[in-house]
């Protein structure tokens, strides 16, 4: 098959790949009570796992990224699928709480990190057009896990016992990654260093990487990222709460996430063909912006029908800008360290992540209200778009054009 066709399956095996681990890692919400009802262990301690998990997502993703630019895609991405399936079959036969929290916590955490950020970095490698829309494909299927895999969790737990339903997870985990991991390779272009340099430009592609991270340019993608994720940390997982606290029951305020989830897919593949068309980062800036004031809109929301046309607009905003970091940064750092590179921002955007928790429980624990939660990722997204617009891509040598796009 030729490379311009075979890029197409690496999309499909990155969408594939993003799909099951973060379905596994998010199997644990569906798992939350039928585990505390059966072991005893108390909710806040068996939920903490999943913040434990965005720790190790975060402190793990630049290592997995370096040993991708190292290595390759294959050994990193199939180590990760391996590693996620014995740590699901694990925490299914923990006998305490610490042990749950150390096995679901810290290695399906780290192992999701080894699929997410090698694999945006493989991707952009392959195309010099549409990259955009790759990019977005590829985490189009973090955004199908919830429709996916999490119905499938529900269905077995509610047929078996959680350790069952953990086991059967991991062999279907095991079952679609691990020979998915085996489609992956290196991009074309490291092969052929000369057509690399040419496509960021000499200064760029003789950058040590030392100087890649230390430059103002992945300074600010990394501290963007950050507050960009941060500002919908906490309205993703506390708007199911505030719903209820506004009067709606349960079970209809948990189909907030559903229409959230289901516009977030639109929202990928709609801002990866303006991030073609339009350019990455004025794509970027102009969604954090957005962003920022969907953010805010939740607190004007206080029947259902208002709720959804919110969450409708917020998720269709926030997943579609979060590609785009992966394809502003391979237009700006050599192919050959882009896994260090993405996997900074992904470092920064699972520690933003993990503030959305903490945060509105304080919040709400202190004025029983969530409205300075939304009020407070309205700034924070404000802050995000005020640094998006700081950033300045590496001149290019006179004459030279810019990287295609479309």
């Amino acid at each position: 098959m030729k490379p311009s066709n075979y890029r197409w399956v690496i999309v499909a095996a990155g969408g594939l790949l993003s799909c099951v681990a973060i379905g596994g890692m998010f199997s644990l919400p569906v798992f939350l009570k039928p585990i505390a009802n059966e072991t005893g262990w108390s909710v806040t301690g068996i939920s903490s796992a999943m913040t434990i998990g965005f720790l190790a997502m975060a402190f793990t993703s630049m290592a997995w990224g370096t040993l991708t630019d190292r290595f390759g895609p294959l050994p990193v991405v199939l180590t990760g699928s391996v590693v996620l399936t014995l740590s699901l079959t694990l925490a299914s036969h923990a006998t305490s709480l610490i042990a749950f929290q150390f096995i679901f916590g810290l290695l399906v955490g780290a192992s999701c990190a080894a699929i997410f950020a090698p694999m945006m970095a493989t991707v952009t490698g392959w195309f010099d057009t549409h990259r955009s829309l790759a990019v977005s494909l590829v985490s189009a299927g973090m955004g199908m896990a919830p429709m996916t895999m999490s119905p499938l969790a529900a269905w077995l737990v509610s047929n078996h016992d959680w350790r069952t339903s953990m086991q059967i997870v991991a062999l279907v985990v095991g079952a679609i990654m691990i020979p998915a991991s085996l489609l992956v390779r290196r991009p074309p272009a490291l092969a052929n260093p000369q057509a690399a340099t040419s496509e960021v430009g000499a200064q760029q592609a003789e950058m040590s990487l030392s100087e890649a991270l230390r430059s103002p340019q992945f300074l600010i993608l990394v501290a963007t990222n950050f507050f960009c994720c941060a500002t919908h940390s906490g309205p993703i997982i506390h708007t199911v709460s505030y719903a209820v606290s506004c009067g709606i029951p349960l079970i209809s305020a948990v189909t907030i996430y559903s229409v959230e989830g289901f516009a977030g897919m639109g929202g990928r593949i709609a801002f990866g063909l303006m991030g073609d068309r339009f350019g990455a980062k004025r794509v970027l800036v102009s969604g954090l912006l957005a962003q920022a004031f969907g953010a805010l809109a939740y607190v004007f929301a206080h029947q259902l029908a208002t709720f959804y046309a919110v969450a409708a607009v917020f998720g269709f905003i926030y997943a579609g800008t979060m590609p785009l970091y992966a394809s502003l940064a391979r237009d700006n750092f050599p192919l050959r360290m882009m896994g260090t590179v993405i996997g900074g921002t992904a470092m920064a955007g699972s520690l933003g992540m993990a503030t959305g928790p903490l945060a509105g429980g304080l919040i709400y624990d202190a004025f029983s209200s969530y409205a300075w939660l939304y009020i407070g990722s309205w700034v924070l997204g404000l802050c995000a778009f005020l640094m998006a617009m700081t950033f300045r891509p590496f001149a290019k040598p006179q004459g030279e054009a810019a990287p295609a796009t479309a």
